[in-house]
């Protein structure tokens, strides 16, 4: 048994999902667990929704109707039979649920809670099209929900796995289906709690559902379908010389999605590592190419500098107003306001008196932090900061990262190098 995930980018068109088929015909001697993401930048699209949904804005029933257009769009575009029919009226029942619900419930109290109610929609409507258009393809497939499949706590957008049940429901759904069908279709990014509520795993997502079923099921490994030729040492939108990764261990994949690289979710390694399954990272562009891939092999590990980029971040510096020291009890303090306002941290770095972080900024939760943390603290911040690390660096790495950059933190270990900086 396999694992192959598919992200938007490979689902965003007709021909993506034509590509899809083509590689698991090209893969017909495995049963495989094809994990699919929502369809190009339909989770961008919803989200959008979801903002205008809380902002009462009336345009919301347009921007609905422009995403369920784009998915008519792939459906006349991809089905040749009278099955275009069917899928057609699913997705047209979907978006009237939306709409209903919007309707009926104007006013919005829980973001996170409506936040997975709609977004998980995207990948719903994503892989019941692909599911139809590989049985027209006379795929033998089945499609299940994956919240029946994963079911986690009620931290919504941020999800924590109840394994044990999770386990179970995999085994049962999943392995016994396959004594009947070659490929299970589901959906990545999405589960649901115990009242059956639909949860979220954390944005890009999709990648742990993959780890998780993996796990379940101990597939013998686990393929991520990208658009790039594999692991590559730093993001193309950043350097035109990348170079490929051929074999890292988890250990540094691990490491690796800890500082931000985007290849990767961070909570995919964990789940496979346990099971020493292996995961591969391939082009869905070039399918019959070698990829990455992970496992417990770490002697290319320290060969080749890798760079991870976070941008749009924010630098809080926060203080004592009595200038007492920052100490432990202060400290505790400040991660409960940062939990309870669900903002992870990417760095931080204390003194005496002043304890420094840099964080994603999402003006939703920041504001309010801010707005708590000033109660008791001098807070300063800055706003427009990126945060560049180098694993595995030298001089020269340094060099090319920081030039022409203001540098408001450097941290610095054996392995590993970050810098808080700015333009000049």
């Amino acid at each position: 048994m396999k694992v192959f995930k598919f992200g938007g980018a490979s689902v965003k068109d007709a021909s993506g999902v034509k590509n899809i088929a083509k590689i698991l015909l090209n893969n017909s001697d495995s049963k495989i667990v094809v994990v699919i993401s929502a369809m190009g930048k339909t989770t961008n699209a919803l989200e959008k929704v979801l903002n205008e949904y809380f902002n009462k804005n009336k345009n919301i029933l347009d921007s609905i109707n422009s995403i369920k257009n784009y998915h008519l769009e792939i459906i006349n575009n991809l089905f040749e039979t009278n099955i275009k029919e069917t899928i057609t009226k699913e997705t047209e029942d979907i978006f009237n649920k939306i709409t209903n619900y919007i309707r009926a419930n104007f006013s919005p109290k829980n973001y996170d809670y409506e936040y997975d109610k709609l977004i998980s929609w995207g990948e719903v409507i994503s892989t019941k099209i692909i599911h139809y258009y590989l049985l027209e393809q006379k795929i033998n497939s089945k499609w299940i929900d994956a919240r029946e499949l994963i079911k986690t706590n009620s931290n919504y957008r941020n999800a924590a796995i109840n394994w044990e049940t999770t386990c179970t429901n995999c085994t049962t759904q999943i392995v016994n289906s396959f004594n009947n069908f070659d490929i299970i279709v589901t959906q990545g990014f999405i589960g649901s709690d115990n009242q059956n509520n639909t949860t979220t795993l954390g944005r890009e997502g999709s990648d742990f559902t993959a780890g998780i079923i993996a796990h379940a099921i101990e597939a013998s490994d686990v393929t991520i379908w990208k658009d790039v030729p594999g692991l590559l040492n730093a993001d193309p939108k950043w350097f035109d010389d990348t170079v490929k990764l051929n074999n890292i261990s988890y250990h540094e994949a691990i490491e690796l999605a800890y500082y931000g690289a985007t290849v990767i979710h961070p909570k995919t390694i964990q789940p496979i590592k346990n099971k020493n399954i292996p995961l591969y990272v391939k082009s869905f562009l070039n399918p019959e190419e070698n990829g990455s891939v992970i496992n417990n092999n770490s002697s290319h590990d320290s060969k080749i500098p890798s760079f991870i980029f976070r941008v749009n971040q924010i630098l809080l510096s926060i203080s004592s107003k009595d200038y007492t020291f920052i100490v432990e009890e202060n400290l505790s303090a400040i991660f409960g306001l940062f939990a309870s306002h669900k903002v992870s941290i990417n760095l931080m770095e204390n003194s005496s008196i002043s304890f420094s972080v840099v964080v994603d900024y999402d003006e939703r939760k920041i504001k309010p932090l801010i707005k708590e943390l000033q109660k008791e603290y001098k807070v300063l911040y800055n706003t427009g900061v990126e945060l560049a690390t180098i694993r595995n660096y030298d001089q020269k790495t340094i060099e090319r990262v920081t030039l022409n950059k203001k540098i408001f933190i450097s941290q610095q270990s054996r392995k590993t190098v970050r810098f808080v900086m700015k333009d000049k």
